[in-house]
């Protein structure tokens, strides 16, 4: 980590024989659960940590790690000016009760609101991650307001991450963040890849196959994640319907929930390959779907790091992304996919017809997919570096 651009409040270092207080801010619960789990219980071996989100009865079901405290604080994803300055004084009373030494907020308006109260709690350490810009693909007034809000969370913050290095060099580019206040863990992503849960297994593969109708010899291109436009599916459908009139033994497999109700859309996108389309809703075993897989396609306009393109890497599949930053470090151009204008149809079809034609060429890009998650983007390489970040923001503020 660089030295901060501010430097911090001044504060009392914690006492002799104390463990540091550590806060976790996110918006929903969904975000520790999926992401951030192994974290805090490594955290939580030398700090006192606690979780914000806003928890339901149904969390109170779920294996929290016994070391964390929770604390329920509802932050809504729209804009709410009343529901945003409820919260906003429920975190402000929840760092002045607690004198965190410091507040971690992970989400737009998770970040925006606890880097505000963390400010005026004059909390020391103050840091954000950034996992992607929503107002990327916005036009007008709301990509202003948007772009703002992540700038005055940049300024308000102490320090600041980035999940890849593309998105960093994004955020400098664009005047949100500095290079002295940012920085990217290892290399990059904010969870990494659990690479006992996530790896090749014939077993899933069959299983997934024969419950879709899929014949074990067929090609199968997989999406996983939330079907909406700002994810390029209407692309991937269209691109498919070009590639797969050619490769009549492709199916196109999407996995998740349709956010923006495209399925119709989607259908009609995919013409003549449409009786190859298949819908499976929102799995929770996405490490089957990765193993059942030929190809992993990710089609976005927006990302901060494609962490679906380094799960499938994980069990052996290769990838096919848009060029776009986050995408560019999940992977290897030639090497472990292939990469596309976002956007281009053309160029997306043409990539899936690569891969789709050359099982050999799959082989070897999955097997290299492989070997470099397990190398570079493990969970227990990703958490270490967490710690180890933690660490040594906690020691140099001793020092100030």
């Amino acid at each position: 980590m660089h030295e901060p651009a501010q430097a911090p409040m001044p504060t009392k270092p914690p006492e002799p024989g104390r463990r540091p207080r550590i806060c976790i801010v996110v918006a929903a619960p969904l975000t520790l659960k999926a992401f951030m789990l192994g974290h805090l219980t490594a955290l939580a071996q030398s700090a006192e940590v606690t979780a914000v989100a806003d928890f339901t009865p149904e969390d109170e079901s779920f294996p929290w790690p016994a070391a964390v405290a929770r604390a329920p604080v509802c932050i809504v994803r729209r804009i709410a000016p009343l529901a945003d300055i409820a919260a906003l004084l429920a975190l402000y009373r929840l760092f002045r009760r607690h004198r965190f030494e410091l507040v971690h907020s992970v989400t737009p308006k998770a970040g925006l609101l606890a880097m505000l109260a963390a400010w005026l709690a004059r909390v020391p350490l103050r840091l954000h991650s950034y996992t992607g810009q929503v107002w990327v693909t916005r036009r007008g007034a709301m990509r202003w307001l948007l772009r703002g809000a992540d700038r005055m969370i940049a300024r308000l913050a102490t320090h600041v991450l980035a999940d890849s290095h593309s998105q960093r060099a994004f955020l400098i580019a664009e005047g949100i963040v500095t290079a002295q206040k940012s920085a990217v863990l290892a290399q990059g992503s904010i969870c990494g890849v659990d690479t006992q849960r996530f790896h090749p297994d014939a077993t899933a593969r069959e299983r997934v196959r024969r419950s879709h109708g899929l014949a074990a010899d067929a090609l199968v291109f997989l999406y996983l994640g939330r079907i909406n436009r700002d994810k390029g599916i209407i692309d991937l459908a269209r691109a498919f319907a070009r590639a797969g009139s050619h490769h009549a033994q492709a199916h196109l497999l999407l996995v998740g929930p349709d956010e923006g109700g495209l399925r119709a859309e989607i259908s009609a996108a995919a013409a003549g390959c449409a009786a190859r389309l298949h819908f499976a809703g929102l799995t929770d075993r996405p490490q089957d779907y990765f193993a059942a897989a030929d190809v992993f396609c990710l089609p976005s306009y927006r990302e901060g790091f494609g962490t679906t393109i380094i799960e499938a890497a994980a069990a052996g599949v290769p990838g096919i992304g848009s060029s776009i930053y986050g995408i560019t470090d999940a992977i290897v151009a030639n090497e472990t996919g292939l990469l596309f204008e976002a956007g281009n149809v053309q160029q997306l079809a043409r990539c899936m017809g690569t891969l789709a034609g050359d099982a050999a060429l799959r082989g070897r890009m999955g097997e290299q997919a492989r070997r470099r998650a397990e190398r570079d983007f493990s969970s227990a390489v990703v958490t270490a570096a967490w710690v180890d970040c933690y660490r040594k923001l906690l020691a140099r503020a001793q020092t100030v």
